[in-house]
């Protein structure tokens, strides 16, 4: 990533590199496919500052180890890994001592600080790499390191109480995860968003309702998550809560949210939160669970050379599910 800036001004290409060395510690992995995430979108187009000059954008990879760390590090030539958004942490601040390892004020993240997965090889800290259920294909596995990680999360920072009613605004790539999960533990699930295509999918997953990204879900919801990075949208989120409701807004990026209004969206002890990366317990946790309750996962694939495709249909909503590189 040369140039980040609005689709048309970026300057984002394919190019040759040496297979890069991984430092003491690190894995070099083989790329066996990257799922495309709207953070990529975020650091492409100059959402988020930029971190590393050049990065090569990717956290949702599924890869071969070509070379180990050690044999302490838990992986040997030819295991399958996963390299999530979260590549490192202090380990000794008090966000880290307390499990808060998210909150860390010295972390780094793949495909930002760090090289990530939309090439033929990258590497990964020993420490910060995933074992990987078994039963799904690298495509399917892709999306589950990020979109399935962050949805899981929010689902937690929702608090949403058992078989409660639960309200998802935005139905991509981590959404349509999240709300197996919440069904899976008995939830009842109503989907807001403005994709025809993606109401369809929520029907078919199991959702008791889909409609538009703006409209009131057809009873009150116990929780929320906001996944459109659409900041407009957590008044109507909000004013479809019950009393003592929580709504979770899930991504790193947000559009300004206008004014609220006291009484009308948060009186009643509702509450908003925000979700910031995930610890590496929340991934094992969710990989634990995927491992146990066969997710469908909705894939696109694209070529590697079709990266910047990718990235277009995801910014204008033209991806069903995940889109999935593969080099």
């Amino acid at each position: 990533m040369d140039r980040p800036g609005p689709p048309g001004t970026r300057k984002f290409d394919l190019y040759a590199a040496p297979v890069p060395a991984p430092a003491p510690g690190e894995l070099l992995v083989r790329v066996l496919a990257c799922g495309v995430c709207r953070t990529d979108l975020h650091v492409l187009e100059g959402d988020l500052p930029v971190h590393r000059p050049g990065v090569v954008p990717g956290h949702e990879v599924v890869g071969e180890v070509v070379t180990p760390a050690s044999e302490a590090s838990g992986f040997t030539t030819g295991d399958r890994v996963g390299i999530a958004w979260l590549r490192g942490t202090c380990g000794h601040c008090k966000y880290c001592r307390s499990g808060a390892e998210n909150l860390c004020p010295n972390s780094t993240y793949t495909g930002w600080d760090a090289d990530g997965g939309y090439a033929e090889y990258t590497t990964v800290p020993a420490a910060y790499a995933h074992h990987l259920p078994g039963g799904y294909p690298d495509t399917e596995l892709a999306p589950l390191l990020c979109a399935g990680i962050i949805g899981f999360r929010a689902l937690r920072r929702a608090s949403l109480p058992p078989r409660g009613r639960l309200g998802i605004y935005g139905f991509g790539a981590s959404a349509h995860l999240a709300a197996q999960v919440a069904l899976a533990q008995g939830a009842t699930v109503h989907v807001m968003t403005r994709n025809a295509q993606a109401r369809q999918l929520a029907l078919e997953l199991g959702a008791a309702s889909a409609s538009g990204a703006a409209d009131p879900p057809p009873e009150p919801l116990d929780s929320a998550i906001l996944f459109a990075p659409a900041g407009e949208l957590v008044l109507p989120a909000l004013a479809a809560l019950d009393r003592g409701g929580t709504l979770a807004v899930a991504g790193i990026h947000l559009t300004d949210i206008p004014p609220l209004n006291y009484q009308h969206h948060l009186f009643q002890e509702r509450q908003l939160r925000s979700v910031t990366a995930n610890t590496r317990d929340d991934a094992r946790d969710f990989l634990n669970f995927a491992a146990e309750h066969r997710l469908h996962v909705v894939t696109t694939p694209y070529p590697l050379e079709e990266a910047n495709r990718a990235l277009d249909d995801l910014a204008t909503d033209h991806v069903h599910g995940a889109a999935v590189l593969v080099p």
